[in-house]
């Protein structure tokens, strides 16, 4: 990858933690994609069961109703690519045959043991994410000896599981899982430390997007945290994330340009100097 991707969130649901039942319907759903679409996003990931902790699975067929109708429709009117964010292989292939063209998977292939057939069939890009847990327990104690360590011999043995079964390596995206199963400290160091998921060899996709953490250190609610979260996606993308996955689309591109104008002439002048 040359430049930084972004990827805009468009959660059609109603209760996920920023912006729960701001979309679930699909005209409005439809409406946010486009203007995602239209600030620049680069790739627009589409949800319909919310993940935040504590939160409950959403039936198969009620996900299917959230998400379907949205990708047809954004399908027609731009040529974005879209992600589908899901851990089940029918909304996954739904969505693909819908005009979806990416898989996000928070259970890294696990949860659905059919979903590595479907992206092999389908041959699309595949996100593969760290988790400790569930979204109902995951922030119930999470515990680590080593967070950084234990987060890349996990992402390190899902790559080898992908691989195995038939996707291609060039098709593998890891995310190290900000806030899934992880305290304020645990997504600092992994922020802090991103550049030692490099050897992996596998662009990395982050999402510190207004999440707890950055409300933990500000004391802040979500609607305020898009300073925090510039912040926190200006130290990923100097420590080597290639695709940001952020609700404030517009935002993060003008602080993502002045971010490469600065490392373009930094590399310039080192190989002047």
């Amino acid at each position: 990858m040359k430049k930084t991707k972004i990827m805009g969130i468009l959660n059609v649901t109603p209760d996920s933690f920023y912006d729960g039942g701001r979309y679930r319907r699909t005209e409005l759903a439809i409406n946010q994609g486009l203007k995602l679409a239209g600030e620049g996003a680069d790739i627009i990931d589409i949800g319909g069961e919310s993940s935040r902790p504590g939160s409950e699975p959403v039936h198969l067929e009620e996900e299917l109703k959230r998400v379907v109708p949205v990708i047809k429709a954004l399908k027609k009117q731009i040529k974005v690519p879209i992600s589908i964010d899901t851990y089940k292989s029918k909304v996954a292939e739904s969505a693909l045959k819908a005009g979806a063209s990416i898989i996000n998977d928070i259970s890294a292939l696990r949860m659905d043991k059919r979903m590595v057939k479907i992206a092999k069939e389908y041959d699309v890009p595949v996100v593969l994410m760290h988790m400790q847990g569930n979204p109902r327990t995951m922030q119930k104690n999470p515990f680590y000896k080593d967070v950084i360590q234990e987060i890349y011999e996990f992402l390190a043995a899902r790559i080898k599981f992908a691989e195995r079964n038939g996707i291609k390596p060039n098709k593998i995206i890891i995310d190290p899982g900000i806030g899934f199963g992880k305290t304020t400290e645990h997504n600092l160091l992994i922020i802090k430390y991103l550049k030692k998921f490099k050897p992996l060899g596998k662009p990395i996709l982050i999402g510190p997007s207004r999440k707890s953490f950055i409300g933990n250190i500000l004391n802040l609610p979500a609607r305020e945290r898009l300073e925090g979260t510039l912040a926190a996606i200006s130290i990923c993308l100097l420590n080597g994330a290639e695709i940001l996955r952020v609700h404030d689309v517009r935002q993060v591109k003008r602080a993502v340009e002045i971010i490469e104008a600065i490392g373009g002439q930094v590399s310039t002048f080192d190989k002047n100097s």
